[in-house]
């Protein structure tokens, strides 16, 4: 049995692989890494490629954080912003209009809101648009919102349910290697405090997304440490739905003077077959047009990615770093799953199919 046959045969009987045999796998030529993720891909997921209509609203820029790769918060008090409950509204009746499921709703780690503005803003939402899933708030602003409030993970979450959140997605995770992370978000919660959230979350029932964002000061080591520790979680609860990696954009960021350009796109496509290989328990991996482009996250379905991703019909963060955004629309997404061969389909947020497309 040969390399190709190993790695296969455990992702798909569950097993795990060791920290050695993940980290070799980026001594593999690129043609052999990608052929063993899409083998991966074909069995567990076949060939359907799904997508979801979604918008992105971040609803301020304020951010005691700060981190290095970011280019999205206010660097002087003037620039700060904080959207109306009204204007997010809005937002959101734009996106249900153009047949939007998903709204994401994350901002910067703003002391001045606080657990009551969140509460009145989704039971608001879920009032006026009770089909839309909040899918919003990432770890970090998670426990941020719980430590300001001098309140348990556990309570706020339960608090924020209760008026309307639906799931949690993995932002905020950069690489989970502390050591990374003390370099370019140390004003940010730890590895151990966003695992715990999402735990907590899942513990609850919440389902959530997982996140990598790669292509800055991480080593390989670091890449395979950060797919453990959610492939640990994921292995005990089994509430990630998706993967999403996704690289760097450091343009207009603290780091662009030692990081000048994105990750090539062999690296995305890597580490995203890697992805595949190792996260055995997590069926959903999500190619990323919005850092990649178009033709990229073609090229990614055939290293492991089954998920096209969201229309995202609003998106500032990356757009701030200096990437360019036009939002697709289900036409474009149609499109090109199916100029790769693939048949498409919209989902929801629980990956439930709810238009086929051939």
């Amino acid at each position: 049995m040969d390399y190709y046959d190993v790695y296969v045969d455990k992702n798909l009987n569950g097993e795990d692989l060791s920290f050695e045999e993940a980290l070799r796998l980026f001594e593999l030529p690129l043609p052999a890494l990608g052929r063993i993720a899409d083998e991966i891909r074909r069995k567990r997921c076949g060939d359907l490629v799904t997508f979801v209509i979604d918008r992105n609203i971040n609803y301020t820029n304020r951010c005691v954080s700060k981190c290095k790769f970011c280019a999205f918060y206010a660097r002087r008090e003037q620039d700060c912003y904080k959207l109306s409950k009204h204007t997010i509204l809005s937002k959101i009746k734009e996106a249900v209009d153009d047949g939007a499921t998903q709204i994401l709703i994350q901002g910067g780690l703003d002391p001045s809101i606080g657990l009551e503005w969140f509460e009145d803003l989704f039971a608001t939402i879920k009032l006026r648009f009770p089909q839309v899933h909040i899918h919003s708030l990432s770890p970090p602003e998670v426990f941020f919102i719980a430590t300001n409030e001098g309140m348990s993970i556990e309570d706020t979450l339960a608090r924020l349910r209760a008026a309307g959140l639906d799931s949690l997605p993995g932002g905020g995770a950069e690489i989970l290697c502390d050591r990374v992370r003390k370099q370019i978000s140390p004003g940010k919660v730890g590895v151990e405090g966003w695992l715990k959230v999402m735990e907590i979350a899942q513990r609850m029932g919440m389902k959530t997304t997982a996140t990598m964002m790669f292509g800055h000061i991480e080593r390989d080591e670091d890449i395979i440490e950060h797919l453990f520790r959610v492939l640990e979680l994921q292995n005990r609860l089994h509430g990630f739905t998706a993967f999403i990696p996704w690289t760097f954009q450091p343009w207009h960021t603290r780091l662009y003077p030692e990081i000048r350009a994105p990750a090539p796109v062999t690296r995305y496509l890597q580490v995203l077959a890697i992805s595949r290989i190792v996260l055995h328990s997590i069926r959903n991996i999500q190619s990323s047009w919005l850092t990649q482009g178009i033709e990229t996250a073609k090229l990614a379905l055939f290293f492991g990615a089954n998920d096209f991703g969201g229309t995202i019909l609003e998106e500032n963060v990356v757009t701030a770093a200096g990437r360019a955004h036009k939002p697709k629309r289900v036409e474009e997404i149609v499109k090109a799953i199916k100029s790769v061969g693939r048949p498409a389909a919209q989902r929801n947020t629980y990956y439930e199919i709810l238009k086929y497309y051939g």
